[in-house]
């Protein structure tokens, strides 16, 4: 038999005094901790002004807005049309699929170079006007909830 026994102290411990020379070193403490700051206000500063850069929908907004008067419905054009794009795009990603699990695949050159035909080119075309249309129509909808 095993038994495990525990002892523990009943007296707290006492916790340690600070030393006394604190108050000579306080100011530079002080200082210390400003000089902390100001570089952490410098570094936000520059995480936010690297953040604003690289956000896009703030960019096509910006090109809807110099564009407004000549294109005035092209925001709204874009924002009715992604729905049509996103479903022949589905359609076309489903038909491929089928084709692919209907027939033995493209297992010699022939039927990869007819698959590729059918498919290839009009699905990556497809795919890069869905990438140009959507940001406008994403920056089109942000700006006008914001007016």
């Amino acid at each position: 038999m095993n038994f495990q026994i525990d002892v523990t102290s009943s007296l707290p411990r006492a916790t340690p005094e600070p030393p006394q020379s604190q108050s000579s070193a306080g100011p530079e403490v002080v200082d210390l901790l400003r000089q902390i700051l100001e570089v952490q206000r410098e570094q936000l500063a520059a995480q936010r002004a690297a953040a604003a850069s690289h956000d896009m929908s703030a960019r096509w907004r910006c090109y809807l807005s110099r564009w407004q008067e000549e294109f005035p419905g092209l925001a709204e054009g874009c924002r009715r049309a992604m729905p049509h794009l996103e479903r022949s795009y589905a359609q076309m990603i489903s038909d491929l699929t089928e084709r692919l699990n209907d027939e033995d695949g493209v297992d010699n050159d022939f039927a990869l170079s007819e698959f590729l035909d059918r498919y290839g080119m009009r699905l990556a075309q497809l795919g890069t006007i869905i990438n140009l249309v959507s940001p406008l129509a994403d920056a089109g909808a942000s700006q006008g909830e914001s007016t």
